[in-house]
């Protein structure tokens, strides 16, 4: 598993909303500029998100975005397989987005690459945006 920019810039933009959670509407420069992210970069991500119903969006001069669900609620993982897919190292390994891969010929290689995406899984699933802050 390898984070685009795109999944990397999600996780910055979710963390600074959850870190805001509560406190209204946060406008798309405020995040830009507080994680380093290009504006029309990000928002292109936060349409992806808010689309995917992890936030919710308000326009006008009081406008911007806030987290639709508790801080609590979202893991990493959910964010990462919205931009990335796969959280396997291969898709051959993969629960959700499984595809053949020319390993599977070799069951003890396909073994250790099912280890590595059991604990890569299990530490972005139980990782919430709380738990990051």
């Amino acid at each position: 598993m390898k984070l685009t920019s795109k999944s990397e810039y999600a996780l910055l933009a979710m963390v600074f909303l959850a870190r805001n959670h509560g406190k209204g509407m946060i406008s798309v420069q405020k995040i830009a500029e507080a994680q380093g992210i290009p504006p029309k970069f990000l928002e292109q991500i936060l349409l992806i998100l808010k689309r995917a119903r992890f936030l919710k969006s308000m326009k006008g001069h009081d406008g911007g975005y806030s987290l639709s669900i508790p801080p609590e609620k979202v893991n990493l993982a959910q964010i990462i397989r919205l931009f990335d897919g796969a959280l396997a190292p291969t898709e051959s390994v993969s629960k959700y987005f499984y595809e053949p891969t020319p390993v599977e010929k070799e069951k003890g290689i396909v073994k250790v690459l099912k280890n590595i995406r059991n604990y890569v899984s299990d530490k972005l699933e139980n990782t919430t945006l709380k738990d990051v802050l």
